[in-house]
């Protein structure tokens, strides 16, 4: 069963040509799946990764959600610290809920502040959470010079038509038609005439923003060719495949940080060789007491994984310290960070052990900086003249690989041996 509709909107970036509002238009309903869209999983990939991406570079944001989900949603914005959001009651269809987010701009019902009249509106849903701006530069721009436009995307599949008793009526030919997807951009004033003009029907059973402007606006819109990531979460199983897309994103590079013994300088290096068939690899040699710039400006380029390699049997000040320097950084914790803390064991003894008053020492802070979206693993390596080395090292890859791949809450705060 789809999740179903809702509306939602955004706003404002100084292009070529102009100053232009963007409106996002968020696609939930109080449908059978609409409470795992606000799960941890989903208000990462759904509304929460979506007005993340426009907030990079647009200055005022409306989402308009159903009533029963007004709260959520403002608990979802106030968690990932989203600014300039303006959340709009939707109504009972998708038309509904679009036109009550353009009445904001037109008739100031906002009651937060004063928001103006743009020229141009995008209309886009949150849940196709991986739309780039390359395609709503491309949207907009059409828009200005063509009065509407849109992303569409090859039919993938032939679509008929059937007769009253059930049986093929007739079908179209594919290569003729093409799927209407999302963002969408218009001249403020011709939507919004648009949806003035519009009767009740086309409030409650119509789909398509462009044909609104085609059929009351005499507005041809331009069609513009949009990309595979414009998917959209639909079903259940979507949800489980944008989070697998957002992950892979995220486990694309990694910081290795080290103090300055060579030991660990050396396991570091190891590491780094390791690592960087697989990923994007920042290495960096430091004491954590001191105010690095190189690892500010890795905070501040949102690398969302970091290794700790020490030779303390449980470095807390060190983690302590990545965790107070992420904060004090300006990225969005959206994300859950993950922190792997490395103990490198360079003692004499075979053996290595650690307490259980330790153990759970290195639980207890896993849970508290969990709640701020920071994992933390702890993984030891056997730093010693009878053990393999490279095989050792090589297993610690493998191990940080699989942990920043999967990213999985559960394991945070256990202690893992290469």
């Amino acid at each position: 069963m789809p999740l179903g509709r809702e509306g939602g909107l955004v706003s404002k970036k100084t292009l070529p040509g102009g100053s232009f509002q963007i409106i996002a238009s968020s696609e939930l309903s109080s449908m059978v799946y609409l409470p795992s869209i606000f799960s941890s999983l989903a208000d990462t990939c759904s509304p929460g990764h979506t007005i993340t991406f426009l907030v990079s570079w647009i200055s005022d944001i409306i989402v308009v959600v159903s009533p029963e989900n007004i709260e959520t949603m403002k608990s979802i914005v106030e968690k990932y610290g989203h600014k300039r959001v303006t959340i709009v009651k939707g109504g009972i269809t998708r038309h509904r809920s679009i036109f009550n987010g353009l009445k904001v701009f037109a008739e100031n019902q906002s009651s937060n502040r004063l928001l103006q009249k743009p020229e141009v509106v995008i209309i886009h849903d949150a849940v196709r959470p991986f739309v780039e701006e390359d395609i709503l530069l491309k949207v907009v721009m059409a828009a200005k010079e063509h009065g509407a436009a849109g992303a569409i995307r090859p039919l993938v599949s032939t679509v008929i038509a059937s007769g009253e008793d059930g049986c093929l009526d007739h079908s179209l030919e594919r290569a003729r038609y093409r799927a209407s997807e999302m963002p969408q951009a218009f001249l403020f004033d011709i939507i919004y005439q648009a949806y003035q003009q519009c009767t009740d029907h086309d409030l409650d059973y119509g789909t398509e923003c462009l044909h609104l402007a085609l059929k009351y606006c005499k507005t041809n819109a331009k069609l513009v060719e949009g990309t595979a990531d414009l998917w959209k979460v639909t079903y259940k199983r979507d949800l489980y495949a944008a989070e697998s897309i957002i992950k892979d994103s995220l486990s694309q590079q990694i910081c290795i940080i080290t103090d300055v013994k060579e030991a660990v300088v050396q396991a570091g290096f190891l590491l780094h060789e390791s690592l960087k068939n697989q990923v994007k690899v920042e290495a960096i040699s430091i004491s954590l007491s001191k105010n690095d710039s190189h690892l500010q400006n890795i905070f501040s380029g949102e690398c969302y994984n970091f290794l700790c390699i020490n030779d303390k049997e449980y470095a807390t000040e060190e983690i302590q310290q990545l965790v107070d320097m992420l904060e004090k950084s300006n990225v969005p914790l959206l994300y859950p960070v993950v922190l792997i803390l490395v103990h490198l064991n360079i003692s004499e003894n075979i053996s290595f052990s650690i307490g259980l008053e330790e153990l759970t020492k290195i639980k207890k802070f896993a849970r508290e900086v969990k709640k701020k979206n920071i994992l933390v693993y702890g993984l030891l390596i056997q730093y010693k003249d009878h053990f393999p080395l490279q095989e050792t090292v090589n297993s610690a890859a493998a191990l940080t690989m699989a942990l920043i791949k999967d990213r999985n809450p559960e394991l945070i705060g256990q202690l893992l041996v290469a």
